[in-house]
């Protein structure tokens, strides 16, 4: 769980993504407003080292840190490349950079795999990870009593005959 340092600045940035929002909401001519509200939060997430959530990022531009509406302040295009592999090409209507993403229905990002979340990894007790490591745990077992049995091999050899003289 973050922090309350950090909790306070999470919060403060979806505030200032919301502001952005509702301002263009009002009034689309605003476009400065909401680009001052987005560079606000870019500059606090990059001071405060916190990563952002994949689809905040997707909707601001990085060049001019305009928030990407499409039809306000953004255009949206499907694209197929010569593989077949199609992608939504988003052009800032500020700047002109573009960002282009994968049309693939079935992919799924790493932030929202379950391998991806820690809490799982430590919770999870089946799988080929946790029989290997019960594997290893066996055989580090294994080996110390083995080097035990040596050491007290060694240490009754040795004492041995300097009992018997």
């Amino acid at each position: 769980m973050a922090g309350l340092k950090d909790r306070d600045a999470y919060l403060r940035l979806n505030f200032l993504y919301q502001a952005a929002h509702c301002v263009l909401a009002q009034n689309p001519d605003n476009i400065e407003l909401a680009r001052f509200y987005c560079f606000t939060q870019k500059t606090i997430a990059r001071r405060l080292v916190l990563r952002q959530d994949p689809s905040v990022k997707r909707t601001l531009c990085k060049k001019c840190c305009s928030l990407l509406i499409p039809g306000v302040t953004a255009t949206t295009r499907q694209k197929k490349k010569k593989c077949k592999a199609r992608f939504t090409v988003t052009t800032c209507l500020s700047c002109g950079e573009k960002k282009a993403f994968l049309n693939n229905p079935d992919y799924v990002l790493w932030s929202d795999r379950p391998e991806a979340q820690l809490q799982e990894q430590k919770g999870s007790t089946s799988g080929p990870s946790s029989k290997n490591q019960q594997k290893m745990i066996k055989s580090v077992a294994n080996t110390s009593k083995e080097s035990e049995e040596q050491v007290r091999a060694g240490h009754s050899a040795e004492a041995g005959p300097s009992t018997a003289s």
